[in-house]
């Protein structure tokens, strides 16, 4: 919308013009002379104050590399390329500090949908998933993941990422793990990298924080720990590096001629299906809480303490998936990034469409719209956006959210009452179900108008799904799905079950029915509850006078 008074001066401007020539003057070369005549504000100017703005950025602020020489051309163009990295660097950042802040919105969600007895057990995992995460990632698995990811052009190339350790099929090129970046050191100790590595750590530890809510209320800490590694070393790099480090399916399109291979913007599968199938797998081994089943098999209902706390926390998440969406562009200039906007929109979108799908099965379903449910409606419609965001409409957003917002609802159900597998906050569905749905969005709705520089995956043009005329696309999001559930949820479940064979993956019953903020912890979450075990077998919490 143009501002107060512009068009009556454009119209003015244009009836006062002289008509225009016939052909434009020829274009002249600009040389270093011509720079040495240009002076910014003086001193004095600028100890007067700039109050609107005019005389701050100018010439003076131009670096000169040899002030015998004065200001030079090639001042200016690497100026320019070093503010549009500068520009990149600070926006991936800052959606990567985004992305972080939803570690408090994950500890919110899971520690009020549990039992107050167990909050300190809980928020505790949320807060050491952290470094669990981070230290396991800094070791190796970003190595793994993006260590022969060299070409991110917008973060200046990222060239010391250059080796990935491939195998040959067929005449086809399989890259399977990257092997430079461990420990950050050598040549990747690189300002780009840094970034990179910031913003893909952040990504990992949401994908880690996921089981912590699957598992919660009695899972062992010390094999929460040991599990979190492994998943943030080896298993969540691995499907990374498939999908965003150069890896094999991302390469399905030009290898193949399957779209542009396999595509996950933001990461509904590389994330959130990654941690929903790892979820899945623990709480298999784990088994349900005591008292969740009855001796039918009927699941019982087990409410969180606080649901105040739980709406909070999404609330929380929401506001992060503004940098974990719009953030996986890793850049703001250039290569078709300002479609930044357009991201932003489709996740908020998608996120609002999501809660309306919760909200409107729980009232038909049960005749009230249920509290818990629309909040993981809300998640569910945010995981859904988070893989097509950045190559659909606002149409098709809307859609993909509500679409995920009833799902979120039927895999609850699913897997509570026909798997019989225990999840106090619906993580296995909201993350891993509507994960799954993500990825496979972007093979329908993609509407083949997203432009990141001419090509996705080394395939010129833009992404399109089958709705817009390429079923080849969707056949590439299949074979990532069967992908991710076939691998990654196998290596997770041995994995887990040599853990609970060596050290054991639940608490003991004891510790259970009294809560494991003592016997884990050492202090209790909520000091001002008595925790007592009931001749029922049952824990209740009593409030203290």
């Amino acid at each position: 919308m143009a501002r107060p008074g512009t068009d009556a001066r454009i119209a003015a401007a244009q009836a006062s013009a002289p008509a225009a020539a016939a052909s434009p003057a020829a274009a002249k070369a600009i040389t270093d002379a011509d720079l040495a005549g240009i002076k910014g504000p003086s001193t004095a100017d600028l100890a007067k104050g700039d109050p609107g703005g005019t005389l701050t950025g100018t010439v003076n602020d131009v670096l000169v590399s040899d002030p015998k020489k004065g200001l030079t051309i090639d001042d200016l163009v690497n100026m320019v390329g070093q503010n549009r990295i500068a520009i990149n660097f600070v926006w991936t950042l800052i959606t990567g500090y985004l992305v972080m802040f939803m570690q408090a919105g994950f500890a919110a969600v899971e520690t009020g949908l549990c039992r107050a007895k167990n909050a300190n057990h809980t928020m505790m995992m949320n807060f050491m998933v952290y470094g669990f995460g981070l230290f396991a990632f800094w070791v190796m698995g970003f190595a793994l993941q993006e260590g022969g990811a060299a070409g991110a052009a917008t973060l200046g190339g990222l060239q010391s990422l250059n080796n990935e350790f491939a195998i040959h099929v067929g005449g086809k090129t399989w890259g399977l793990f990257g092997t430079k970046g461990f420990f950050l050191s050598g040549s990747t100790y690189d300002v780009g990298v840094m970034v990179m590595f910031l913003f893909q750590m952040v990504f990992m530890d949401t994908a880690t924080t996921i089981v912590t809510g699957a598992a919660a209320e009695r899972w062992k800490f010390a094999a929460f720990g040991i599990s979190t590694f492994f998943l943030g070393a080896i298993t969540y790099p691995l499907f990374g590096n498939w999908a965003w480090g150069g890896g094999w399916l991302s390469q399905l399109g030009a290898n193949y001629g399957l779209g542009h291979g396999y595509c996950d913007f933001a990461g509904s599968g590389v994330v959130h299906a990654v941690g929903g199938v790892t979820a899945l797998a623990v709480s298999m081994i784990i088994g349900p809480r005591i008292g969740k089943y009855t001796r039918s098999g009927k699941p019982n209902p087990m409410p969180g303490y606080d649901i105040t706390m739980v709406l909070i926390g999404c609330f929380i998440l929401a506001f992060g998936w503004f940098g974990f969406n719009p953030g996986s562009t890793l850049g703001a200039s250039g290569a078709g990034d300002l479609r930044i906007g357009s991201i932003a929109v489709n996740t908020m979108i998608a996120g609002c469409t999501g809660s309306f799908g919760a909200v409107l099965y729980m009232w038909i379903r049960f005749g009230k719209p249920d509290a818990s449910m629309s909040g993981n409606g809300l998640l569910a419609g945010l995981v859904a956006i988070t893989a097509p965001s950045g190559f659909v409409n606002t149409v098709g957003a809307a859609i993909i959210g509500f679409a995920a917002g009833m799902l979120v609802c039927l895999s609850v159900e699913f897997v509570e009452r026909v798997m019989k597998v225990d999840d106090p906050v619906g993580a296995i569905s909201v993350h891993g179900a509507c994960g799954l749905w993500g990825v496979m969005s972007v093979g329908l709705f993609a509407d083949g108008t997203s432009n990141y520089g001419g090509s996705w995956n080394g395939v010129n043009g833009s992404v399109t799904g089958l709705f817009y005329g390429d079923p080849k696309q969707f056949v590439a999001q299949l074979i990532g799905c069967a992908t991710l559930v076939g691998i990654i949820f196998t290596l997770s479940y041995l994995f887990n079950v040599i853990v609970d064979v060596i050290v054991g993956q639940r608490v003991g019953a004891q510790s259970e029915l009294e809560g494991l903020d003592l016997p884990e912890m050492g202090a209790l979450g909520y000091p001002e509850f008595q925790l007592v075990t009931a001749g029922t077998g049952r824990s209740v919490e009593i409030a203290a006078d």
